[in-house]
């Protein structure tokens, strides 16, 4: 079920709230046991056969947390339950997500292997590392371990946050579970919110998209000229961050509305002046999932010799890669960006520049690594880089001019909401106090709200990319 669906806006929604606050709103133990399973209708709603693999998830990491909380109380180690339940939970994402890529490869240098058709549970990266979190805060004494698997189960499965993140770690929420207070002012902020990231990704993301499919669509047939290539990809940047800084907000919204609150995701990472900057702006969940449970446990930048230092960079942007997919296009670009931020780092790239200049050298690079990201293939990803350099089928079209005729506003919304126009705008109009604004603004929230429904009610084109994953 998707958040931007005539189902979930208009059905699902509407009726999870109705029953949570009016029905359930003197029992806090209803409410939770309520939104568990509200969570597992949601996740069920397309394939119901992978909510089993979910519960399955739930079940095992419950009887891991007691086991490592039993094994503290008595002062043992819990190297052993650990090192099992990371053993888990990375296989269980083993088969579903890389079996038949490995088989695949296997096959190619010479082995006979049957390749089983597994279909890719949706956001099985996502909450599997939220279960795997629950474990280990638990071993590091950042989370009371739960008793009551239920309360684990609304953990991993809460449904804002289920199947494209942001990665909450159990730290996060651990007092929230029980301990939450809703309120008017969360309410209404996280319906505001919510709307801002169902804005993002219908108007602008699904928008971009359709310009972005056919520039990759050009370079499959070998039609692609360069002004297109250049078009394609700047929508594809703006599409990427849009549809899952969309998808964030959505979910950050939701959950206060139910008085969760997550860390943020996204903090405007295009506005960055180098690629270190980037990824403390880009899906900043991940990015301090892997620094929490690799990086730091590795011995992050506090290691005896630049060459350690080196490999901890290697081993995060490697698993990074590998994180987003089974396919050599992801392994790509995590060492894309494992090799830039070495050279950040050792040999000084962007130092001393002037500042466009190195603004303008990142975006450039997250523009090529998204390129990468995108491509099916190591082929296909560099016949478009080379397309983008006129390697390709000329330089313009008549195509190219009718489609950035026809999507050049959305293209010009999408450059200004990257940078931080909009908190910038609500920061000076309550430094006013005015009803005027606030009514307006209220208006401005409901046009964007009706407009994206008409979107969603015509059924025009509506993906989510980190649904993949």
């Amino acid at each position: 079920m998707l958040f931007s669906s005539s189902v979930f806006l208009f059905l699902f929604l509407p009726g999870v709230l109705l029953v949570y606050y009016l029905l359930l709103r003197p029992w806090r133990q209803a409410q939770n046991i309520f939104l568990l399973l509200a969570s597992l209708v949601f996740y069920a709603w397309g394939e119901p056969w992978f909510v089993l693999v979910m519960m399955g998830s739930i079940a095992a990491n419950y009887g891991f947390g007691l086991w490592v909380a039993a094994r503290q109380r008595r002062e043992r180690s819990t190297a052993l339950p650990v090192a099992l339940v990371v053993a888990l939970n990375l296989g269980i994402l083993f088969v579903f997500k890389y079996l038949t890529f490995t088989l695949g490869i296997l096959n190619r240098l010479g082995g006979t292997f049957v390749i089983p058709g597994i279909e890719l549970p949706i956001g099985i990266s996502f909450f599997t590392f939220q279960a795997l979190s629950y474990v280990l805060d638990v071993q590091r004494g950042r989370g009371q371990v739960q008793r009551s698997p239920l309360k684990v189960g609304l953990y991993i499965s809460f449904f804002p946050q289920l199947i494209a993140g942001p990665i909450v770690k159990y730290e996060t929420v651990a007092q929230q579970i029980d301990g939450r207070r809703e309120n008017w002012e969360d309410f209404s902020a996280g319906c505001a919110r919510f709307i801002v990231g169902l804005g993002k990704k219908v108007l602008l993301s699904n928008q971009l998209a359709l310009v972005a499919d056919r520039a990759f669509q050009l370079e499959g047939a070998g039609q692609l000229p360069a002004g297109f290539a250049w078009l394609g990809a700047l929508c594809y940047t703006f599409q990427i961050y849009y549809d899952f800084s969309g998808y964030s907000d959505m979910a950050i919204g939701l959950g206060k509305m139910f008085g969760f609150h997550f860390l943020e995701n996204f903090n405007y990472p295009y506005i960055s002046r180098s690629v270190t900057e980037f990824w403390r702006r880009w899906h900043i969940s991940l990015s301090t999932w892997f620094r929490d449970y690799v990086y730091f446990p590795l011995g992050g930048s506090r290691v005896s010799s630049k060459g350690k230092h080196i490999r901890n960079l290697f081993v995060v942007w490697l698993l990074t890669g590998i994180w987003h997919g089974a396919n050599w296009t992801f392994l790509a670009w995590g060492l894309f960006y494992f090799v830039l931020l070495v050279l950040e780092k050792y040999g000084r790239l962007g130092q001393g520049w002037p500042v466009v200049c190195r603004w303008l050298f990142t975006f450039l690079m997250v523009n090529f690594a998204w390129v990468l990201f995108r491509a099916e293939s190591l082929g296909q990803a560099a016949g478009y880089l080379g397309a983008m350099f006129g390697r390709g089928a000329g330089l313009w079209s008549g195509e190219t001019g009718l489609f950035l005729r026809e999507n050049w506003t959305v293209l010009l919304a999408g450059a200004i909401f990257a940078a931080p126009v909009a908190p910038r705008l609500r920061d000076w109009a309550a430094g006013r106090k005015s009803i005027l604004l606030d009514v307006g603004y209220a208006l401005l929230a409901a046009a964007v709200f009706l407009v994206s429904a008409s979107f969603i009610i015509k059924g025009t084109y509506n993906p989510f990319i980190y649904f993949n994953f």
